[in-house]
């Protein structure tokens, strides 16, 4: 996910989240070689949250920065900001697909879609997920892509004529049209019981159902650029807020305990969502626990956290082809092995890569 890169000055808060993030993914993942044992299924089964971290870090660092301007009653330069999320994804994704039509040993699955679902970030409305899985995990990559071409003009829009109620009736009809589509869609499918991975393709991949979390982190967003005073009240309180959203959080684990049942993906996202804003909320604060110290690491595995989501998958498989009967049971060597190259191939991508591609847009922003 792109989630970070964003931020006005470096958060040690939001650094060590986006770390989390980006693990817990990868602990997720772990299925595709059949798990990493026992011992961290626990960690593994809702591993898929990271991505809903993502989603809300995107959310609030993204979106703050059009809204930041707009606030002050200044236009935002739209040339820069996309030409900053351009440089921010496209040299890395591309690179990566590349090598995924180039060289099929990559794939972490035998059946791919076709190049242009990828390159149009149009694969998560149409996927054929049974056959066609390597890299699906594009599939947040498409979501953030269509935030960031439609979230400047409803911005731009509101923005026209500010006014708290027109926001907040936005935000619960985005919220509650989440719950009446998500539902009406698993009870369909759920009746009809087709031969097809119809709970990926219709209610977890499409990115009309999955707004909860970018939309809580442009809610976050927002109540900062708009209301700062009451958003530097409220940060005397970071711990409080960090607390009560781990509680929350247990709370999205009870209702997401059968991740494809109804109760989670009808009510269980903006719930979810709404604990990883708190700790958003927490990590923002620089006096509270989450954000007052740096962890030794952190910066680093928040910097490549792009590029270790875009090959982590491919490097499982890649291991496992190589040397995966005798890591088969092997706990904590399996581990470290399908680990360590993922992020070997996630620092190559970044250094050679992405950090030459943000140079790039460096001096692209420095001629206006």
């Amino acid at each position: 996910m792109s989630a970070g890169s964003a931020a006005p000055t470096r958060l040690p808060g939001l650094d060590l989240l986006r770390a989390v993030a980006v693990l817990w993914t990868m602990q997720f993942h772990g299925f595709i070689v059949g798990g990493l044992g026992a011992d961290w299924h626990w960690l593994e089964r809702y591993g898929w949250m990271g991505v809903d971290l993502f989603f809300v870090l995107s959310g609030f660092l993204i979106g703050g920065q059009l809204l930041r301007p707009l606030a002050c009653g200044e236009t935002p330069s739209l040339r820069a900001f996309y030409i900053k999320r351009a440089f921010r994804i496209l040299p890395a994704f591309w690179v990566v697909l590349a090598v995924y039509l180039l060289w099929p040993g990559f794939r972490e699955a035998p059946g791919m879609e076709p190049w242009w679902k990828f390159a149009l970030f149009f694969v998560n409305l149409d996927i054929d997920y049974a056959s066609n899985a390597a890299f699906s995990h594009a599939w947040s990559l498409c979501v953030e892509e269509h935030f960031y071409l439609l979230f400047p003009a409803l911005a731009l829009l509101l923005a026209r004529k500010p006014s708290t109620m027109k926001f907040w009736a936005m935000c619960i009809a985005i919220l509650l049209g989440g719950i009446a589509l998500r539902t009406s869609v698993w009870l369909h499918f759920d009746a009809l019981q087709p031969q097809r991975a119809w709970f990926v393709e219709d209610i977890y991949y499409p990115t009309w159902n999955r707004l909860d979390g970018l939309l809580m982190g442009v809610m976050l967003a927002t109540w900062q650029a708009y209301r700062p005073a009451s958003w530097a009240r409220m940060a005397k309180h970071a711990n409080v807020a960090a607390l009560l959203g781990v509680a929350v959080l247990a709370l999205a684990f009870w209702l997401f305990r059968e991740r494809t049942g109804l109760l989670g993906n009808s009510i269980g996202w903006p719930v979810l969502s709404l604990a990883l804003a708190l700790l958003v909320f927490a990590g923002a604060q620089p006096h509270g626990l989450l954000g007052k110290r740096a962890l030794p690491g952190a910066a680093w595995l928040a910097a490549i956290s792009f590029s270790l989501y875009l090959v982590h998958k491919p490097m499982y498989g890649v291991v496992q082809s190589q040397w995966g009967e005798w890591l088969e049971g092997r706990g904590m060597v399996a581990y470290a092995a399908y680990g360590a190259a993922s992020l070997l191939a996630a620092a190559l991508l970044y250094y050679a890569v992405e950090r030459p591609g943000l140079r790039l847009r460096t001096r692209m922003l420095s001629r206006g």
